[in-house]
């Protein structure tokens, strides 16, 4: 990892969306538009025909900085907060594609982003780089539901590469989504959200974020009253190398994990909560997330 600002530009651009979409092989070696470890139970099951409506909700804290070998960087006083509010809408037509349930999404974050590194702060609140794509869900049987999409990441955030706090990335990124769920009302729940980011250049910088490939998981019991605890997190690996002058010096990893909850009360009430820490990190920030996923029916 080269210089501070580098790794200060990659940290600030955490974006929402949900549903689906990114990971962070990104410039200067920091994170990406996706918040790893954001889904949780039922990722991979799209609802029936008609349009529905989920928030997400996250606190994430970064207070450490890893190099390639996983030491920690001698940064005084580095610390990222990020706090995240992104309503997701779903439209699932009523028609089908290859034998699966048409949908449509989008993702519009909004985000409060605090940097602080050597005495010195930058904060920024806004709106995020928005999410949006086509999707197919399967149903082949009632514990199982698989979905296949492809999402769009837009530079709809504000930028400046003299900000670290900076809500958007100012590139494009394209992330095809597989996610699959099995679930029982009393027995296993396992779920699993795989996502590969394909980013474009930034404009601002003339560099190009590495590929990554991603997951969000979670593995519970059901409780049989509506309840399902567990455990989830997310695993982070960077397939290709940055390119251009801001480029981090190697490939970025990491792991989270923590306790997992659901409750679901067959009317159309959900809600997810999930903490996790991260380890084996490599090459980018250290933290803890908080996320919470509410769905209500109108």
């Amino acid at each position: 990892m080269s210089t501070l600002p580098r790794a200060a530009r990659r940290l600030a651009t955490l974006t929402l969306l949900a549903a689906a979409s990114a990971a962070h092989a990104t410039e200067g070696g920091g994170l990406g538009t996706y918040p790893d470890g954001l889904e949780n139970y039922l990722s991979g099951a799209l609802p029936p025909p008609g349009v529905h409506a989920l928030l997400y909700a996250g606190l994430m804290k970064y207070d450490k900085l890893r190099d390639t070998n996983g030491h920690a960087l001698p940064v005084p006083g580095f610390g990222v907060d990020v706090a995240v509010l992104a309503p997701r809408i779903v439209w699932v037509t009523p028609h089908k594609v290859l034998g699966g349930d048409l949908a449509f999404h989008t993702v519009l974050p909004l985000l409060n982003v605090s940097f602080k590194a050597a005495g010195t702060r930058w904060r920024s609140t806004g709106l995020g780089d928005i999410t949006f794509g086509p999707a197919l869900g399967f149903h082949p049987s009632p514990s199982l539901h698989y979905v296949l999409a492809l999402d769009l990441i837009a530079p709809t955030g504000r930028y400046s590469s003299g900000d670290p706090s900076s809500p958007g990335k100012n590139h494009w990124t394209v992330q095809p989504v597989f996610a699959i769920s099995t679930m029982e009302a009393a027995g296993l729940n396992a779920d699993l959200k795989l996502m590969y980011d394909i980013n474009q250049r930034n404009g601002a910088t003339q560099t190009r974020s590495g590929q990554a490939l991603h997951a969000d998981y979670a593995l519970g019991w059901g409780l049989g009253n509506g309840w399902v605890a567990g455990l989830g997190g997310h695993v982070f690996l960077q397939t290709t190398a940055d390119s251009g002058p801001a480029s981090a010096q190697g490939k970025a990893r990491a792991i989270g994990l923590g306790p997992s909850l659901r409750y679901a009360d067959g009317r159309g009430v959900l809600v997810t909560l999930k903490l996790q820490k991260e380890f084996s990190v490599r090459n980018r920030p250290e933290g803890t997330q908080f996320f919470v996923k509410a769905a209500l029916p109108f």
